[in-house]
């Protein structure tokens, strides 16, 4: 993804594509410049066949159709040529379909029937992205076709790792190397890649010692392992240090194995005073209400009926309230333990790439300045540069915003190495520049004075510059903004404009001052038409999901207000302690961060900390299923939000059988000696059975007869079943590469795809009809149907089955502002009172949805407190207007209480 690209403008139902260049670059022109002919259908490049010539879709008349209109004719239209009307005939690499006349001499079998191993989502995944990139959009970048080689997922000896003592020629899978004429079977990843290689099976007639097993330096391997493992088991049963002193790698070997993270209960000195005050105020309760409902008062009737339903209300309210805090708990994570594991000194690193979303408006109600400083502590975040990337959205299409970017971009060159170079904290420059530092107190290096002065000064400038677009904002020309080569903004009408993409930093043009590369700096400004409905925040989050799944697919993203800053630059290395952890991650959908804000007063008179939500309630349900979404600070699950179920962890049967580990496969037959039940196979399917079940010995006999779920990912193959692309485009949209993204659970994009193509993608799942007919906003994405979306999409992932994470480092994760005044508190608590109101009469309520799903019954709880805590404001009203209506009307709510003496009747 080239950085000077430009600003990519356009619109996929106007079949309208632009790029605007640069300064000192080429004026606009089209991106939609064919090679060859342009297809008369869809728009886009006729392209080549598989044997490097023109694609002829027609062989009477040589219409010019792409190859996809084409398999789309014969598979779902009149399967005519739209111009003679001739029947078309089945090309060479196409699939056959019904009255296809019989071919003699033609050797096209595998693609004839569509034969392929479906059993694997990563070569099901690259096959369609690359089916759909490859045909009908040009030639690759050397101007030549590639013909797709899915990576085979072979384990070599060393799992894939150099080793010293162990010659690569020696691994389980020897590559045999062919002449020149000879034809690439899987290229696998050697130091040349243009040499062609074909692995080769073991031979069991032959020597094992010449694939690895049993040669010397194999066997000294094992038995060097064999006693370090026993000499550690030893260590720990004896319960003291290492007294040999040989063995200073054995504490090292032993973290890497630890978990990354553990669950810390709270003490029962503290928690069971707790609980037990809950059921004496339950008691309590009880025998109030026994005594409230036994005595009515006939002469006040109504108001003793009011004040009881009142009454009635509270307590549910209380106890909603309580029960979710029931078991509460603490997490601790394990940095060393994530970098040994994932990220060693000196080795590529293993950490899984991260998208970081940026949303924002209006540039006046959301500083530029501010946003920039959220960009800047994003960039300079300490994660590997190359599997980071940013993602701006401009849900206003301000150009102010979009310049305030372009002088973010270049002011990042300098900010990022010095950030890194003295791993600052915090590193948005606007709150770390206001920190006081004793230079003398804290003996601060002279090389660090001089460069914090000097970046202080540029960063001075940097805040002039943007005061200066701002001020320059203030009035807008008659005619509109222009930009600097004179071309009109694109979004110069707010409710009326293509979707725009520029790619400020990327892979080619994102370096910084010392020549370092930096993390992807992406702005996206949706396409908007009148008429449609895009749903403000929610519409705009989904627009990212799909942008970024076209342009980099990062298997975890995460999401910022433009007004939060990181301001611990390790807090995602904290986020993936969890998802990457191989136990817990897996049902993992997000991680939640609490806010913490800037700028509150010492007695937080407006109440901004919500010291009792953050910092009590969501701890409770950390320890039922997770803390509910907030709206930001949280690292989330791409295929989570894609509406998959968790995947369900299912206990291992017994072993009854010699014949397999744990599943039994003898006499042709199949299946599970726990449940007596057996599945006849042919031997054919027994055959491929017992091919897979060499290649994941622990997977579930529903994986290889393919009855497992089709919506839980965590299966492997369920991705893979889903090989009706009619379905996923239903699901997902008419995106043929982001359809095939959604099937790559681990991220990744194709890498043979060029960055005009991606960029072409990447407008049109930006337009604004794209969601029609879909099921984003409903099942997939962020909610709609609330201005408080969080509440409906982390529920929404809840009832899937998904547990969530509550992480609070010791160095507060990320910071924003606060409100300021009594205007604006009560403008936010109105909006999330009228969201919750808005849930409480959508279809995704808690009170009715979601029952047979994932939901715990406590989790339950704790969102249905979210949703009615606005109606309590009535009973409230109700129940302090009553005292001045009894001392208006002489009635009261209860009855009179008499006591009898010898000489009088007291009444009370």
């Amino acid at each position: 993804m080239e950085a000077s690209a430009g600003l990519v403008a356009g619109s996929h139902n106007r079949n309208e594509l632009v790029v605007i260049r640069r300064d000192g670059e080429p004026g606009p022109k089209p991106m939609n410049q064919q090679n060859g002919q342009v297809c008369q259908i869809c728009g886009d490049d006729v392209g080549l066949n598989p044997d490097g010539e023109p694609f002829v879709a027609c062989n009477e008349c040589a219409f010019p159709i792409c190859r996809d209109c084409y398999e789309y004719e014969r598979r779902e239209g009149t399967q005519n040529c739209p111009q003679c009307k001739t029947r078309f005939k089945r090309l060479k690499g196409c699939a056959r379909v019904p009255g296809d006349e019989e071919e003699d001499g033609v050797d096209d079998l595998e693609n004839e029937f569509n034969w392929a191993d479906k059993h694997d989502s990563q070569y099901v995944a690259e096959s369609m992205l690359h089916a759909h990139m490859s045909y009908g959009r040009g030639a690759d970048f050397d101007g030549v076709p590639q013909p797709f080689q899915p990576i085979p997922n072979v384990p070599l000896l060393t799992n894939g790792q150099m080793v010293d003592d162990i010659p690569p020629e020696q691994h389980a899978l020897v590559p045999s190397f062919m002449g020149g004429g000879g034809k690439r079977i899987h290229p696998l990843p050697y130091a040349d890649p243009n040499l062609p290689v074909q692995p080769r099976s073991m031979d069991p007639s032959k020597d094992l010692a010449a694939y690895g097993y049993g040669s010397v330096a194999w066997k000294e391997r094992m038995e060097s392992w064999k006693q370090k493992q026993e000499r550690m088991h030893q260590t720990r049963n004896d319960g003291g240090g290492n007294d040999d002193g040989d063995d200073a790698d054995l504490p090292l070997m032993d973290e890497a194995r630890q978990p990354l993270s553990r669950k810390i209960p709270l003490p029962s000195s503290q928690i069971n005073p707790y609980r037990m005050i809950i059921i004496i105020r339950l008691v309590v309760l009880g025998f109030f209400f026994h005594y409230r409902v036994m005595h009515p008062v006939p002469d006040a009737f109504a108001l003793w009926l009011i004040s009881v339903i009142c009454e009635i209300w509270f307590a549910m309210s209380w106890i909603l309230d309580q029960f979710p805090k029931w078991f509460p708990i603490e997490r601790e994570t394990y940095l060393d333990r994530l970098t040994l594991r994932f990220d060693k000194e000196g080795l590529p690193s293993l950490l899984a790439p991260v998208d970081f979303f940026v949303s924002t408006v209006d540039p006046m109600k959301e500083p530029p300045l501010v946003t920039a400083n959220t960009v800047l502590s994003i960039l300079a975040v300490d994660y590997p540069v190359d599997k980071v990337s940013c993602y701006v959205s401009d849900d206003g299409a301000a150009m102010l915003t979009f310049e305030a970017l372009s002088e973010t971009s270049e002011f990042a060159k300098k900010w990022v190495p010095f950030c890194k170079k003295y791993s600052i904290e915090p590193r948005a420059p606007e709150w770390y520049f206001q920190l006081k530092i004793d230079y003398l107190r804290d003996k601060v290096a002279p090389n660090f004075v001089r460069e914090r002065r000097a970046m202080k000064r540029e960063y001075e400038e940097f805040k002039v510059r943007i005061n200066a677009l701002v001020a320059k904002a203030q009035k807008v020309p008659e005619e509109g903004w222009t930009m600097q080569d004179g071309t009109p903004w694109p979004g110069n009408n707010v409710r009326d404009h293509p979707g725009m993409i520029q790619v400020f930093l990327g892979q080619s043009g994102g370096h910084d001052v010392e020549g370092n590369e930096l993390p992807r700096l992406v702005y996206v400004s949706r396409e908007k038409r009148p008429g449609y409905n895009h749903h403000k925040k929610a519409g705009a989050m989904n627009a990212l999901v799909r942008v970024s799944a076209v342009l980099t697919n990062a298997p975890y993203m995460l999401n910022l207000d433009c007004d939060h800053y990181i301001n611990n630059s390790k807090a995602i290395k904290e986020a993936m302690c969890f998802m990457m952890d191989p136990l817990l991650g897996k049902k993992v959908c997000y991680v939640q961060f609490p806010q913490r804000f800037d700028g509150i007063d010492r007695h937080d008179r407006y109440a901004n900390r919500n010291v009792v939500f953050f910092d009590i309630n969501m701890k409770g349900l950390d320890g039922i299923q997770g803390p509910i979404y907030v709206g930001t600070g949280c690292v989330f699950r791409r295929q989570a939000l894609y509406g998959y179920d968790a995947p369900k962890t299912k206990k291992p049967p017994s072993r009854t059988c010699n014949c397999w580990p744990k599943w039994c496969i003898c006499c042709c037959c199949f299946g599970n000696r726990k449940t007596k039940k057996k599945t006849k196979t042919s031997k054919p399917k027994f055959e491929k059975i017992k091919k897979l079940f060499k290649k994941k010995e622990n997977q579930a006999p529903a994986y290889a007869l393919g009855e497992i779920d089709e919506a839980a990912p965590g299966a492997e193959n369920e991705k893979a079943s889903i090989v009706n692309q009619q379905k996923l485009e239903k699901k997902f949209g008419q995106s043929s590469v982001f359809v095939a993204s959604t099937l790559l659970e681990y991220g990744g994009i194709l890498k043979s795809a060029s960055p005009a193509s991606l960029l072409k993608e990447a407008i049109h799942v930006i337009g604004c009809g794209y969601e029609d007919k879909t099921d984003w906003g409903k099942d997939i994405g962020w909610i709609y149907g609330s201005v408080t979306e969080d509440i409906l999409t982390g529920f929404k992932m809840h009832c899937h089955g998904w547990r969530s994470i509550y992480c609070i480092p010791k160095r507060a994760a990320f910071k924003g502002s606060a409100p300021l005044n009594l205007s604006d508190r009560l403008h936010q608590v109105l909006r999330w009172a009228l969201g919750s109101i808005e849930i409480f009469f959508s279809n995704h309520c808690p009170l009715w949805y979601g029952y047979g799903g994932g939901l715990k019954f406590l989790e339950r709880f704790s969102y249905i407190n979210s949703i009615v805590y606005p109606w309590t404001s009535i009973p409230l009203l109700a129940y302090c207007t009553l005292p001045a209506i009894c001392l208006l009307t002489g009635k009261f709510i209860t009855p009179e209480v008499k006591f009898e003496t010898s000489n009088a009747i007291i009444r009370c």
